[in-house]
Formats: C-alpha cells, sequence, structure tokens
C-alpha cells in the first residue's frame, strides 16, 4: 500500500487513526477491476481497528470481484480544505509563499470478506444504523420496520468485511509551517471550515 507521507505529516497512533476512521463522513472502498482500473464504491464503514463492515448493493458488480479472497484499500477521508497564504505571517515579511491543501486521510489494507448470510447482513446493517442513529434524540432501529420488510431489503444487498493488515495515517495540517504561519492559518480557517479547523487545533496541540 503507497501513500506519500511525509515525516510532518505521518500519523502511526492507533488510537489516532481509530478515531478518524469512525468520524470519517463517506469512505471509499477500492479493489483492482477489470481492465486495469480500480472498481470504486462510496459507502458507509465502522471500524473496531481490527475489521471493517459495510455492505453493497447486490446489482453493484463491485462485490462480485471481491469474492474468493480478493483485498481491497478502504480509504476513510477527513476534513480538509484550501489554506491562503494571506493567512500566514510570513507573508507580510518576505512573501515567499504558496497556498496548499490541508487534510486528513487513513488508509487500510487487508483480504475482503463477502457476507450473504441473512442474519449476519441484520447484524451488519443493524450495527451500522445504531452508530449513525446514536446522536439523534429520537433513534430508529432496524427493527422498528416490520420483519419481512427488512428481509426483502436484505436480498438486495451484500456484506463486506476487511480484516485490516496494514494501516497508513496523514494529517496534512500545517505542521510543516513556523507557529506564527500555523496560527494565522488556523485563525483564517476557523471562520469557515469549522471541521478542519478542529483538526489543526487537535494536531497542534499534539492529539
Amino acid at each position: 500500500m503507497s501513500l506519500y507521507t511525509p515525516p510532518a505529516f505521518r500519523e502511526d497512533r492507533p488510537e489516532v487513526l481509530l478515531r478518524l476512521m469512525r468520524t470519517s463522513r463517506l469512505p471509499l472502498l477500492i479493489s483492482n477491476g477489470a481492465n486495469g482500473l480500480p472498481d470504486v464504491t462510496h459507502l458507509p464503514l465502522l471500524t473496531d481497528g481490527v475489521r471493517i463492515v459495510g455492505h453493497l448493493a447486490r446489482a453493484n458488480p463491485h462485490w462480485k470481484a471481491l469474492r474468493d479472497g480478493a483485498r481491497a484499500i478502504a480509504i476513510f477521508p477527513g476534513p480538509e480544505g484550501y489554506i491562503s497564504p494571506s493567512s500566514y505571517a510570513s507573508k507580510a515579511e518576505h512573501h515567499r509563499v504558496v497556498p496548499t491543501w490541508n487534510y486528513e486521510a487513513v488508509h487500510a489494507e487487508g483480504p475482503i470478506e463477502i457476507i450473504e448470510d441473512a442474519a449476519r447482513l441484520h447484524e451488519i446493517v443493524s450495527t451500522l444504523t445504531d452508530h449513525h442513529e446514536k446522536p439523534r434524540a429520537e433513534r430508529w432501529k432496524v427493527g422498528d420496520a416490520p420483519a419481512e420488510f427488512i428481509a426483502g431489503q436484505l436480498k438486495g444487498i451484500v456484506g463486506v468485511v476487511l480484516t485490516i493488515e496494514a494501516l497508513i495515517g496523514k494529517r496534512k495540517l500545517s505542521q510543516n509551517r513556523p507557529a506564527a504561519d500555523r496560527d494565522g492559518a488556523l485563525e483564517d480557517v476557523d471562520q469557515h471550515n469549522a471541521g478542519l479547523a478542529e483538526a489543526m487545533r487537535a494536531a497542534r496541540d499534539g492529539n
């Protein structure tokens, strides 16, 4: 697995990687496809740090290429955004500054298992639903829908379980800039991109 990660931006702490993966909004599942092009699917994924679980539409041909022990990469993007040179203190000193883009991402690689068993599929969708309903005051549960309706819906999906064998994390959050530039960029981003500002603040504080 290859991801360009200069030392200033490399993240290896398991607890940080797990946090980034669990807060990612819409990961991507990528594997080798036909004609030398990758198969890519955007889908919600959930992980405990050992396995990654989710499901694909049965009509999506991507899952058929994942049978028989295929390997895949799950990409968990985090907050991202443009950084203007105008936010740097050093701009006023020498003007030798250029724009950049800050972001966080985690790549996880491993073998994929395809799940078609109804009971295991029910467990996967219930776990995913409970996770995403947790912040809501009135939480919907899979059991709120009629059992026969859910059984029919499960026939339209297949589960995927990726066993994590390699993890690479990258947090490009202005760590390579002087402290005054980092503070200026953070102050600027805080006005229009709260998620990225929170990530930059966490990186500055060593979290």
